[in-house]
């Protein structure tokens, strides 16, 4: 029974990465058939490059912020959602709307918020007195704008996932704990803070854990938003590989760009499984 997912694994995920390690160590390009290894002359091509560095750091700053964003407001929206009132269901729905949303559709849309003619974000705040008539965001000509812009894409596509899983989380906490804590006479942010949160420590990890890897890996955001611009100031590792690899036919770069983070992904979610177990052997 466990076949068909060890050959969708095998197929689909192991394959592709054995070959974008052979790649990477090669000087492969796209339209030849010369195959020769060069060892780790790519990797050390793209240490020098100041482009890969800034994607490097714009991956993990793009990962950490939006992740820590994510965290906070998920747990606030898990905490409303938890409560009863008039149209809860029609809420949950709203809520998970974006993460069923098509990337490509999604980015598209986003496109046209933040248009440097268009934004409604910028004839909003003008509309309300709080941009003057000779100010104006220039959303993807800015790099901290086109950073902002990032960022709030990648909360507002992972926002649904986290509050989900920190939701199913909070209904399985045990009621006789926040009994207790509240005979005790302990206050909201005591339980949450004392309680509930030791309590959904493990639920949360795996929440982030899942969240750092797709923000890490992703393409589509920063391609469909900025393509890497303005002056490739926004790219990260994928945007940046698949520039390198794809569009500029070097196939041994790319791949070199693209597995660069991955021994960092494995250290971490190393690290953050086993801090979800530490926490749930110390809770049993």
């Amino acid at each position: 029974m466990l076949t068909p997912a060890l050959l969708y694994v095998i197929v689909l995920v192991g394959i592709p990465f054995v070959l974008a390690l052979v790649l990477s160590l090669s000087q492969a390009s796209a339209g030849s058939l010369s195959f020769s290894f060069v060892g780790l002359k790519n990797f050390a091509r793209v240490i020098h490059d100041p482009i890969f560095r800034r994607a490097l750091s714009n991956t993990l700053l793009f990962t950490v912020v939006s992740q820590l964003l994510v965290v906070i407001l998920a747990t606030t929206l898990a905490l409303v959602l938890n409560s009863e009132f008039r149209g809860k269901r029609l809420v949950r729905f709203l809520i998970l709307m974006p993460w069923a949303a098509p990337i490509a559709l999604a980015s598209m849309a986003w496109t046209w918020i933040f248009d440097s003619t268009f934004s409604v974000i910028n004839w909003t705040l003008r509309a309300v007195g709080l941009m003057g008539p000779g100010q104006w965001f220039y959303w993807f000509g800015d790099p901290t704008l086109a950073t902002i812009a990032i960022v709030t894409v990648h909360v507002w596509r992972m926002l649904p996932f986290a509050t989900v899983v920190l939701l199913a989380g909070m209904t399985s906490l045990p009621k006789d704990v926040e009994e207790a804590a509240v005979v005790d006479g302990a206050g909201f942010w005591r339980r949450l803070f004392h309680v509930d949160v030791p309590l959904l420590l493990p639920v949360v990890t795996v929440a982030v854990l899942f969240g750092v890897v797709f923000t890490a890996t992703d393409l589509g955001v920063v391609y469909l938003l900025t393509r890497g611009g303005p002056y490739n100031t926004t790219h990260v590792l994928a945007s940046y590989a698949f520039q390198q690899g794809i569009l500029g036919a070097d196939l041994g770069q790319g791949a070199a760009i693209a597995v660069f983070l991955f021994p960092l992904l494995v250290l971490v979610a190393i690290g953050m499984l086993r801090v979800a177990r530490g926490s749930e052997v110390g809770q049993s």
